[in-house]
């Protein structure tokens, strides 16, 4: 099976590593020169563009940061679906605005090929030791087809339904644990300044009522959780910028159901805040910082 990766960034990159590593060559692009260098360093044969990276592959995934970039790599007139063979697969793993994802099915069809929306969960960590949960919105007998490589890269795959369905599972997905790693953020400040020891409250919690995936992964106190970026000064995992942008996706679908997302809401307004103060590109965790008022803001 020919597999073409587009997107090598802090999930994309591992993800075709992994295929990589179980014995599946991967010919990736990404606009990103450090991107496509790491890549290459774990083993995927990275190409010089997108016409170069598809061609001739049974399967194509993308794995891209924005619903344009997703539209873009695969309408342009260079790019994915203007040099595929008829009837490639073609699997976006970004998580993007399900209305776009429901688009690009038809687009995909129209142009003689197939489309999965099939986006994941589980952080850069998930990505890197394959453990990611990946949902899927689309025809089952495509999932079927390409579940052997779903299952090198996530612990787990589920069919969500049809077209687009895989999208609506991630932004509300994504929405609870944006509210959650707020909390965990103040809980986190509040529980050392009323003389909590940092490890001590995390244990407690983390087998108490105010367990969840973020604090076992994400606890934002340096030396208590090993993953937390935190301990790197927040740099890599999963940014301020992408947050925001799934809570802001999360905010539109609930005005468009009629469905009001108050603590959402908030959450989304705490990321654009530290977007605000500089923060963009660091992980959303930062947050932290935020409450804990040790942020520092741009001058101006």
């Amino acid at each position: 099976m020919n597999v073409a990766w587009i997107g090598l960034g802090n999930m994309g990159g591992p993800m075709a590593a992994n295929l990589v590593a179980a014995g599946t060559a991967v010919r990736g692009y990404d606009v990103s020169e450090t991107a496509a260098q790491a890549a290459a360093g774990l083993g995927v044969e990275v190409v010089g563009s997108i016409a170069e990276a598809v061609r001739d592959a049974d399967i194509v995934f993308t794995m891209l940061p924005r619903g344009e970039h997703v539209r873009e790599v695969l309408t342009a007139p260079d790019g994915v679906l203007a040099n595929v063979r008829p009837g490639t697969l073609i699997v976006d793993e970004s998580t993007i605005d399900i209305d776009v994802a429901r688009e690009l099915h038809q687009v995909a069809t129209e142009a003689g090929a197939r489309f999965l929306d099939a986006p994941v969960s589980g952080g850069v960590s998930g990505a890197a030791a394959g453990t990611l949960t990946i949902m899927v919105g689309g025809k089952a007998e495509d999932l079927e087809e390409v579940r052997p490589l779903l299952e090198v890269l996530g612990g787990r795959v589920v069919h969500a339904g049809d077209a687009g369905n895989g999208q609506a599972a991630k932004i509300v997905n994504n929405m609870m644990c944006g509210v959650i790693l707020a909390v965990t953020c103040e809980g986190a400040v509040l529980s050392k300044r009323l003389g909590l020891d940092p490890a001590t409250f995390h244990s407690i919690a983390a087998t108490s009522s105010g367990d969840s995936w973020v604090l076992r992964t994400w606890y934002p106190e340096k030396g208590v959780v090993e993953s937390a970026a935190v301990n790197r000064d927040f740099e890599g995992g999963f940014s301020v910028a992408l947050l925001h942008k799934d809570l802001g996706l999360a905010v539109n679908a609930g005005e468009s159901t009629g469905t009001p997302l108050p603590f959402v809401t908030q959450a989304r307004d705490a990321m654009a805040s530290l977007i605000d103060a500089g923060q963009a590109n660091k992980d959303c965790s930062v947050l932290v910082k935020k409450v804990d008022g040790t942020l520092d803001t741009p001058a101006g």
